[in-house]
């Protein structure tokens, strides 16, 4: 197998590190997962690089003994909730999220007690102690599908993103549907009026934004009611992926982190992409590297678990949001 580097890392030091990490996972029976929001050097290095579904559906069913989650740390636990039989790593401990953060487990207690016998789904951008609170957990990718299965005299509780769960209650029109007020970051922090100057330069493109961006919202309305014929495409990571490549477009404005413009550029060479927002950026997304993936591999490190019980709980809510896409 040869292992295609970026540009920006064409260096010896680099190319010698990448083919270590390559005959190191081999000898470890690893799988190196990476998510689309990784830098290039980590997702052009990674067995599979996806969406957090799909990240989790490769987790659910390899046979590896040992998994590299190269993303943030609710994934990793997620991994390990999935696959309890083997060791699940992942390169900084501190590679954490900001939307994961924004509710923890006694204020989910507490707004479950306002609303007793209510039906939760949280995101998958949730810590392990949360989604074993939750009756179902989701992605972007499902998320919309996962609300229309529960049936429509159900209350629900939905977090913790407040601009995924404004998108999916417009196209239910659940009207019993309550709503977390967090946010990402990344995406609550473009403005918009951002969306009309970004296609006013580029009137021929497509744009492919995130249910997690803020500046969705003005356009709910719209996305609704033209239902798919808008230039306007609200789609997960890997939808965006899929989109891209079944367009018929040639121009991309894409509004959500700006790790996945490396995917979408080595998938559709031939489509020009560009960011809404050049500083779209996870930090936290970007503290894997691949020196820290080489050492988690030759050190054993950081070994992610969850407490048996914890994760007893939490794998009915993650088991419905793998069988749902």
């Amino acid at each position: 197998m040869s292992i295609s580097i970026s540009p920006c890392s064409e260096t010896i030091a680099q190319a010698t590190m990448a083919q270590e990490i390559y005959e190191m996972a081999r000898k470890r029976d690893a799988v190196i997962l990476a998510h689309n929001y990784q830098i290039p050097e980590i997702q052009d290095i990674a067995d599979y690089v996806g969406d957090s579904l799909g990240l989790s559906q490769q987790a659910a069913k390899t046979s590896a003994k040992v998994i590299v989650f190269c993303g943030v740390h609710f994934m990793a636990e997620t991994a390990a909730i999935l696959c309890p039989d083997k060791r699940v790593l992942i390169p900084d401990l501190d590679a954490g999220c900001s939307l994961a953060a924004s509710i923890d487990i006694d204020q989910l207690r507490a707004w479950k007690a306002e609303h007793p016998g209510a039906i939760v789904v949280s995101y998958v951008n949730t810590t392990a102690d949360i989604k074993a609170e939750t009756d179902y957990c989701c992605t972007s990718g499902n998320a919309l599908k996962i609300v229309q299965s529960i049936p429509e005299d159900k209350e629900i509780l939905f977090l913790p993103d407040q601009f995924l769960g404004s998108w999916v209650k417009q196209l239910t029109g659940r009207k019993n549907m309550h709503i977390w007020m967090g946010e990402c970051h990344v995406h609550a922090a473009i403005p918009p009026l951002r969306i009309e100057e970004k296609m006013k330069e580029f009137p021929k493109a497509e744009l492919l934004i995130h249910p997690e961006c803020g500046c969705l919202t003005p356009y709910l309305d719209r996305v609704a009611r033209l239902n798919g014929s808008s230039p306007l495409k609200v789609r997960s990571t890997e939808g965006m992926i899929k989109q891209a490549q079944e367009s018929q477009a040639n121009e991309f404005v894409v509004a959500t982190e700006i790790g996945i413009l490396h995917r979408l550029k080595k998938e559709n060479p031939e489509k020009t992409f560009y960011p809404i927002e050049s500083e779209m950026s996870c930090r936290y997304m970007k503290m894997i590297t691949i020196e820290k993936l080489h050492a988690a591999l030759k050190e054993d490190k950081f070994h992610v678990t969850v407490p048996e019980e914890t994760a007893r709980k939490a794998k009915t809510a993650i088991d419905r949001m793998v069988s749902i896409f």
